[in-house]
């Protein structure tokens, strides 16, 4: 294993546990392990990845994503000589506090935290939110500092030609950098490991691909349009993309206390979010049910907070979601924060079945 990697020996929990992890099931093991058996992660299987309400069994959803970024950073991992465990945990965890309807559902829930000053709402805190403080009904999983760590900076959203780990980071220092990032509207902060590193470069692997393919099975794009200097240095489909993309990691990260692409491929990787933005993220065809979605946001915001305030216990927030909850995350939360929590952890469909009748969306055949 390569010297800079993460050991399992070197995992670190917030709070102590009266076993000790053993030779098959090293500590990074026991996270993957944790976070697999979470509800959380059971809720992945109806969750948005780009598209929603679209019958078309072949579209990326999050359940796919998370494997197909385990998956691409292990493989990185491997050459590397870094710790596989670590890679997976993280990798299978990043996207855990995705609310419904995907990016544009994590805008609308994060305008309504801000109005009641509970903070900005970032998926990659939430995340370690369900898992650190929601999970076993507010026990939490309690995983590793360097897990967590690599979950809350995975953002494979910002483009990052090279990653250098900050190596340095106690359980201190990230409770201090998730209180930062949860005031500001950007979460960029750098992993301590390399694994992290990995991870937040798989992620963006994993997507930018895989997007363009079902945005070209949509009718969105079409295959010819893709601009050529992507096509000469990544190519056209999916599966040359990111075979392109990991060799280019690996081979410019062997033996390297960081993890980077080549400028041109770097290059290239920058022209083809552009393009993935412009022609499929940001597309008009693909938005036309968005306003009823941020509808449905507010209305469910504002119903679960009134609950809360009268005390209504026949509500679903309570009898739902605050059953048998530890008794300290409802002193520790207030009730705007509540809310964020139910709401977030909810699938699409079960979001959509909490909304009344006027605002429900109706799902299409094509886009």
């Amino acid at each position: 294993m390569n010297s800079l990697a993460c050991f399992s020996t070197r995992a670190v929990r917030r709070h102590k546990e009266g076993h000790q992890d053993n030779e098959y099931r090293q500590a990074f093991s026991a996270d993957a392990d944790r976070i697999l058996n979470s509800l959380a992660f059971t809720r992945y299987i109806d969750k948005t990845q780009v598209f929603s309400l679209v019958r078309n069994d072949h579209i990326t959803h999050r359940v796919l994503h998370v494997q197909l970024v385990s998956r691409v950073a292990r493989t990185i991992g491997r050459y590397l000589g870094l710790n596989q465990d670590l890679i997976e945990a993280a990798s299978l965890g990043h996207d855990i506090g995705h609310p419904p309807f995907g990016h544009d559902g994590e805008r609308f829930l994060s305008n309504l935290t801000q109005a009641c000053d509970a903070g900005h709402f970032h998926h990659s805190l939430q995340s370690i939110q369900f898992l650190d403080r929601i999970e076993r009904k507010g026990k939490g999983w309690n995983l590793s500092l360097q897990t967590m760590d690599a979950i809350v900076c995975h953002n494979g959203e910002v483009h990052s030609k090279n990653l250098t780990p900050e190596q340095t980071r106690t359980f201190e220092d990230f409770d201090a950098m998730t209180a930062r990032v949860s005031r500001g509207p950007v979460c960029d902060e750098i992993p301590m490991t390399l694994e992290g590193c990995v991870v937040r470069m798989a992620d963006t692997i994993s997507y930018i691909g895989r997007d363009l393919e079902d945005g070209i099975r949509l009718g969105l794009v079409e295959r010819s349009q893709i601009p050529e200097p992507c096509r000469q240095s990544l190519g056209r489909t999916n599966g040359t993309i990111v075979f392109s993309l990991v060799t280019d990691l690996i081979s410019n990260s062997l033996d390297q206390p960081l993890i980077r692409f080549s400028e041109p491929i770097a290059q290239a990787l920058m022209e083809l979010k552009r393009f993935n933005y412009k022609f499929i993220y940001k597309n008009p065809a693909i938005k036309q049910h968005l306003q009823s979605i941020e509808d449905i946001f507010k209305c469910l915001f504002e119903r679960y907070l009134t609950d809360l305030e009268k005390d209504n216990r026949d509500s679903v927030i309570f009898n739902e979601f605050l059953l048998d909850m530890d008794e300290a995350y409802q002193k520790d939360h207030s009730n705007p924060e509540i809310v964020r929590d139910f709401i977030s952890g909810m699938t699409d469909s079960y979001f959509i079945r909490q909304a009344p009748d006027r605002l429900k969306p109706q799902f299409v055949d094509h886009v």
